[in-house]
């Protein structure tokens, strides 16, 4: 089975974010992951995990003002060094919270600006942040999101992810392939993630429909895990759903599939 990495920033929501490692230990992870840890001090941060014996496997770049609705602003060519001045600050918690893979989302597509500018932009910010990254051995992630949950967001295709990545020509950027949003936009997730496998460096889930834990919708997980396994993959999984009624109380799952 996959090594299963727990979302700090969707699960054990219970408990302020420092105190979510404890959770996490103590619920039978070894690794976690978080969309954005730039609220508390990395050395905080650190100290927490450190305690728990957890390993951090991925956090996200900054993605602009969350709360006002940015999902990411690396498409948008008005917003060139706010992204950039982020990537600094994501490494700097990078290093400090000893995390290979940062993820870089690439946002709402901005209105009233050509494709073509769009996409030029987010190959140019995604070059610099791969170059940023490599310097410190970093792995950098772009992720297809689904325009269901997130409409107007401009990657949402996996193979369109790959198409950048090999236009990018940069060998630390790879897929952050999440089961939730591409079943929603492409289905056929067996296959490929298969065909893809070269180009995937993480892999999250949630069950569809209602981003819930595993057992909760349509997906067939033991399949899926056991597929994993099955092609090659040696990446971490990270479980990055909204659970139904409490973190503990869905987490069946893990102990059926940790097995």
């Amino acid at each position: 089975m996959p090594r299963f990495a727990a979302n700090l920033s969707m699960l054990f929501t219970e408990v302020p974010l420092p105190q979510r490692f404890a959770r996490a230990a103590a619920a039978g992870f070894r690794f976690v992951e978080c969309q954005f840890p730039y609220d508390f001090p990395a050395d905080a941060l650190r100290a927490e995990m450190d305690a728990a014996g957890l390993q951090m496997v991925l956090h996200n770049l900054p993605a602009g003002d969350w709360a006002a609705g940015d999902r990411g602003i690396a498409c948008d060519p008005t917003r060139v060094a706010e992204f950039r001045a982020g990537v600094p600050r994501a490494l700097a918690y990078a290093k400090a919270l000893d995390v290979p893979q940062l993820n870089l989302l690439a946002g709402l597509t901005p209105p009233g600006v050509p494709a073509a500018q769009v996409r030029a932009t987010f190959l140019d910010n995604l070059r610099f942040a791969a170059d940023a990254l490599t310097e410190h051995g970093r792995t950098l992630l772009i992720e297809p999101l689904n325009t269901f949950d997130l409409p107007g967001f401009w990657l949402h295709s996996s193979h369109d992810a790959q198409a950048l990545i090999e236009e990018a020509a940069r060998p630390n950027v790879k897929i952050q392939f999440d089961l939730y949003h591409l079943q929603r936009m492409q289905g056929e997730l067996a296959g490929t993630l298969q065909r893809q496998l070269p180009h995937i460096g993480h892999v999250q889930f949630a069950d569809n429909p209602g981003r819930h834990e595993p057992g909760t919708g349509e997906l067939n997980f033991g399949f899926l895990f056991d597929h994993l396994d099955r092609i090659g993959y040696t990446g971490f999984v990270g479980a990055e759903y909204l659970p139904l009624a409490g973190t503990e109380a869905g987490l069946g799952w893990l102990a059926r599939f940790q097995a």
